[in-house]
């Protein structure tokens, strides 16, 4: 491969003024800078951006860690931080710890496991000068993403620091649950049910929270009876749906679309329908809302905004655009009204 030394002395001119036409300076010939020019792009000339780097303290590399690119929601994140960074004149390295892959769900409280595949992914990282790190969760939760002491900028994706020196970019669930409900109570239901994720998940406790902000504003009692568990799976909430049916609901808010699909499964088996039988709500807009029959009412969690909106505070910090204030930055989600709710009004 060819080097700045190589493009000067075919050229015959310094290697200063290589570089300064590379890197569009002025006080260049047209002549010199067009013979240059069609050197660099006859000899296939790349920039070492790794020893531009040293040289500079910057490299202009950011670095992406996911918890597992497996789940639904890491991908589209990821995604969005990579085109941001690309647009900005960042590159990026991707390092997929693959936790949901080797444990299932039994790690996210054992703050061991995810150290033992962290560390040496971070230490690799630095290793080649990152100018900053996104860490992305598989889901929200406090995480130990990076110590008091460290070196570079960060920032936690999809989850919340536990150290309160990086900020961190997550859905605005609360106001996703109230959203959801009122939406309900403006159609004229009274008697709504909730079918809920894993008790003690924040995206559990803060859509439960908004859930019974919504009803109470509405001038509806909260009925603890109504409230079911789900913890996210399709088998758990369709026996919660016949406990709700039972007790007279005419409508159920499901905390993500596959408790949703259950609902559809339970009311399929007793002859009923969604949207006329029963008013059924999700939250996701995973893909298969749309396939269900009728197409499912449901909040979209705006991935692409949550990962655009953590890169460019990331890149702002590494640029030190603005005062490096660490916060807690709430994305809302967007209700997609489809067919599955009645109108009681």
């Amino acid at each position: 491969m060819a080097t700045l030394k190589d493009i000067a002395r075919e050229c015959g001119v310094s290697v200063a003024t290589v570089s300064n036409i590379l890197n569009g300076k002025p006080k260049v010939s047209e002549a010199t800078r067009e013979r240059v020019l069609a050197v660099v792009e006859r000899t296939g000339y790349r920039p070492n951006f790794f020893a531009q780097g040293m040289r500079k303290q910057k490299t202009n590399i950011i670095g992406i860690i996911a918890e597992d690119l497996n789940e639904f929601s890491t991908t589209p994140i990821v995604e969005a931080i990579m085109d941001y960074c690309e647009n900005h004149g960042y590159r990026t390295i991707l390092m997929n710890l693959r936790m949901y892959y080797k444990w299932g769900d039994t790690w996210y409280d054992d703050d061991a496991k995810l150290q033992e595949q962290l560390k040496p992914v971070i230490s690799e990282m630095l290793s080649v000068k990152v100018d900053g790190i996104a860490y992305v969760a598989g889901h929200c939760r406090v995480v130990n993403a990076f110590p008091e002491n460290f070196r570079v900028p960060g920032i936690v994706v999809y989850g919340l620091s536990k150290s309160p020196r990086f900020s961190s970019v997550v859905i605005d669930d609360e106001r996703g649950g109230y959203e959801m409900t009122r939406y309900l109570c403006d159609r004229g239901h009274r008697r709504i049910g909730l079918i809920c994720g894993e008790e003690g998940n924040i995206h559990t406790t803060k859509r439960l929270a908004g859930y019974k902000r919504a009803l109470v504003e509405a001038g509806i009692p909260v009925c603890e009876e109504l409230i079911r568990p789900g913890a996210w799976t399709r088998e758990l909430a369709g026996m919660s749906a016949d406990e709700l049916m039972k007790a007279g609901v005419t409508a159920i808010f499901c905390m993500n679309d596959v408790m949703a699909g259950g609902v559809y499964d339970y009311l399929s088996e007793k002859g009923l329908e969604a949207g006329s039988d029963l008013s059924v709500v999700g939250y996701d807009n995973r893909i298969f809302a749309e396939y269900l029959k009728p197409k499912l009412t449901t909040d979209e969690i705006p991935f692409g905004a949550i990962g655009y909106q953590a890169a460019r505070e990331l890149v702002m910090t590494v640029d030190k655009e603005e005062p490096g204030n660490p916060r807690i930055i709430e994305i809302p989600c967007d209700i997609r009204v489809r067919d599955s709710v009645s109108d009681l009004r």
